[in-house]
């Protein structure tokens, strides 16, 4: 046992930082809104998203969880070096995308880290990679951005005009709007929950299947569900820790938007990231669906020409392009060289 827990340490801690800074920074597209809106208070934030995710991990997050556990590489390659040598390009890669301010998804990170290692280790399910979940990363972000460029010129303006301001004074006389918007929270922080526990959680349960023996990897769920409640506790820590720092709107550097328009993107992307979990199992960019809604709302206001001239904008799709390429070629170079 005591030599099981010495391969297992350093794997599983490097998934519990992983998981702390995920919630960090998953705490604004949840809780943005309703605490700018003065209708939770700060110190209620980390414990109800720490349930939440823990919730959307446990009943929505099976599919995503397989999908990284062993959809793209055979679950008998997440060897303990494998593993640290996944986590620790996902941990680098993202360090590397905060220095310069632009928030990066995790999920297309943790894809490409597992897909690099397979690659060295010839074992990539490349019709998984290629065929399932590089055409969803495309089409989802298409999704968002066409349904909120569509809400933000014909629809949201009547609502808003009727029902809104641009502040949040319209909710002292609307209590529903109140408990509307700490339930959209709730739902953005479950759909995160569904999707990138599983970034964190899924390698280390392969790894621990593998560390016990050939009955576990045959019954792989009990285990997968053992990671996530050692890991999405960590989600509530990271944003206890960090999350207060980032508790402003999400996307201000590309467009001014105001408390409706924020809660109105927040539902959208949470929807399509739970219908990702759900329907495919396919791990999905939170940041992209959020940076490709907050696009269409600056092309309403501003114009193509406008938004895609902006500074923040192209810095956003080099980085998003730059470090999941990152992750893949040093999990490859680093795999290949410790498994030669």
């Amino acid at each position: 046992m005591s030599e099981l827990l010495n391969v297992l340490t350093i794997p599983f801690l490097l998934a519990m930082f992983l998981a702390m800074n995920m919630g960090g920074s998953g705490t604004a597209p949840a809780f943005s809104a309703a605490y700018g809106a003065d209708v939770i208070k700060r110190t209620m934030i980390p414990g109800l998203f720490g349930i939440m995710v823990l919730a959307g991990a446990l009943i929505a997050g099976k599919q995503v969880s397989l999908t990284l556990g062993k959809g793209l590489l055979e679950q008998s390659f997440f060897t303990p070096v494998n593993t640290s040598i996944i986590l620790l390009a996902v941990a680098l890669s993202l360090f590397f995308a905060n220095l310069i301010g632009v928030p990066q998804s995790t999920s297309q990170t943790t894809v490409l880290a597992i897909s690099g290692a397979a690659a060295a280790l010839e074992g990539l399910n490349t019709r998984k990679l290629f065929y399932e979940i590089i055409p969803t990363w495309i089409i989802l972000p298409i999704i968002a951005f066409v349904i909120m460029l569509v809400l933000a010129k014909w629809v949201l303006p009547m609502l808003k005009a009727k029902f809104f301001t641009d502040d949040y004074s319209h909710l002292k006389e609307h209590p529903l709007l109140k408990a509307m918007l700490i339930v959209s929270s709730m739902y953005v922080a479950f759909s995160i929950g569904a999707n990138n526990v599983a970034n964190a959680a899924a390698p280390i349960a392969s790894l621990t299947a593998n560390e016990i023996g050939q009955n576990s990897i045959s019954n792989f769920l009990p285990i997968i569900i053992l990671s996530v409640l050692i890991v999405a506790p960590c989600f509530a820590i990271g944003s206890s820790l960090l999350g207060h720092k980032v508790t402003e709107a999400n996307g201000k550097e590309i467009v001014d938007v105001n408390p409706f328009y924020a809660t109105i993107i927040a539902t959208l992307v949470a929807s399509l990231l739970l219908a990702a979990s759900l329907f495919k199992g396919i791990p999905t960019s939170l940041v992209q669906l959020n940076g490709a809604a907050f696009i269409a709302l600056s092309i309403r206001k501003h114009g193509w020409k406008k938004t895609f001239g902006n500074a923040t904008v192209k810095r956003f799709f080099t980085v998003w392009g730059i470090a999941p390429v990152f992750a893949f070629i040093l999990t490859y170079i680093l795999t290949d060289l410790l498994n030669s």
